[in-house]
């Protein structure tokens, strides 16, 4: 299967090896005619016409215009024997046949084509080596710089296609690893911060405490996967607030994003209270929606006890995972502050 580049050397070479050699045989026969003897001048004028009208030719159908080409050399042959000084129009027109012929048309039909207008030039004027060695030389290097350009065409679509199967592993790649990070801040929002309550409570963990969030875990994981319509983050956030243990005083404007920012969006902000209800040691927090421009920035306050944010560990998953490369997996920011008396996080779309 021809590459793009390869067929558009091919589409080129068809549309053009036809003019180049009208062209170039007209201005050759132009020259010829101006160094025919005055004697000779009206067959000279006729030779030039039929040049002419197979230089129209050659701006359209490659069939017709090899023949007419053909025609062409054979009629400057025929009338070098009426016509003295012809020879080097003769041999010009020629070569300049022969080598376009051999760009556009296969060596099973350039090669005996060639080998019967050399027949016909060598007898109108004789035996000529140089000019057989000549002509053969030209062909040959002709064909050899049409297929090294088209071996070059097909590298390069062969390196095009590298790269973009190298530009597609590597967007998949990207993904896996976006969908791992989800996952392994899915698995902390749910099962391992319920696990971590357990076991820093030990024996004074509420068993009906610890059965309502393992609930609200397995509504998580077992939600759909969203696509990637606009959805209203206010009403995205609803059922956050709503099942959350804490008073949450929220407030919203109407803002419209993707449904993968706002699963996002959802899950950060689900982290946030979680750690209000966990961390904070108050059962309080607000949260306010607002539309900015196009985008949309969502803030979770409390007024808890605080921590040190640069004292979190790198492998603490809570801030990190579940909220700072969330937000930035869907092209948002996350800032989080805190000091004691209070914690702000604040989530923006898109980042900036």
């Amino acid at each position: 299967m021809r590459g793009q580049v390869e067929s558009e050397f091919l589409a080129a070479i068809a549309r053009f090896a036809g003019p180049v050699r009208g062209v170039g045989v007209a201005l050759i026969s132009v020259f010829g005619v101006l160094s025919v003897p005055s004697d000779a001048l009206p067959l000279g004028l006729g030779l030039l016409a039929l040049v002419l009208v197979g230089a129209v030719a050659d701006f359209g159908s490659q069939r017709l215009a090899i023949v007419l080409a053909i025609v062409r050399v054979v009629a400057v042959c025929a009338a070098q024997a009426r016509i003295d000084g012809t020879d080097q129009w003769m041999f010009n027109v020629l070569t300049t046949t022969a080598i376009t012929l051999q760009w556009e048309w296969s060596p099973k039909i350039t090669v005996p084509t060639t080998a019967a207008l050399l027949a016909v030039y060598l007898t109108a004027v004789g035996w000529d080596g140089s000019a057989v060695a000549r002509l053969v030389v030209e062909c040959v290097l002709a064909r050899l710089a049409y297929r090294l350009l088209r071996r070059s065409t097909r590298r390069v679509d062969e390196l095009r296609a590298r790269q973009a199967a190298l530009e597609r592993a590597e967007a998949m790649a990207l993904a896996r690893r976006r969908r791992e990070r989800e996952y392994l801040a899915l698995l902390h929002d749910t099962a391992s911060a319920t696990f971590l309550v357990v076991a820093v409570n030990g024996r004074d963990t509420d068993p009906s405490e610890v059965a309502g969030y393992a609930r609200r875990d397995l509504d998580v994981l077992a939600g759909a996967v969203p696509t990637d319509t606009a959805v209203d983050v206010g009403s995205s956030l609803k059922p956050v607030v709503e099942r959350s243990p804490l008073d949450i005083d929220a407030r919203w404007d109407n803002a419209l994003v993707p449904a993968s920012v706002a699963l996002a969006l959802v899950r950060a902000v689900r982290e946030a209270l979680t750690n209000v209800e966990r961390h904070a040691g108050t059962q309080a927090a607000e949260l306010r929606v607002s539309a900015n421009g196009d985008g949309v920035e969502v803030r979770v306050s409390d007024a808890g006890r605080g921590f040190d944010v640069d004292a979190v560990s790198d492998h603490r998953r809570g801030i990190r995972g579940s909220v700072v490369e969330r937000m930035a997996a869907v092209g948002g920011s996350a800032e989080v502050t805190s000091r004691p008396g209070g914690t702000t996080v604040r989530l923006a779309w898109p980042r900036g």
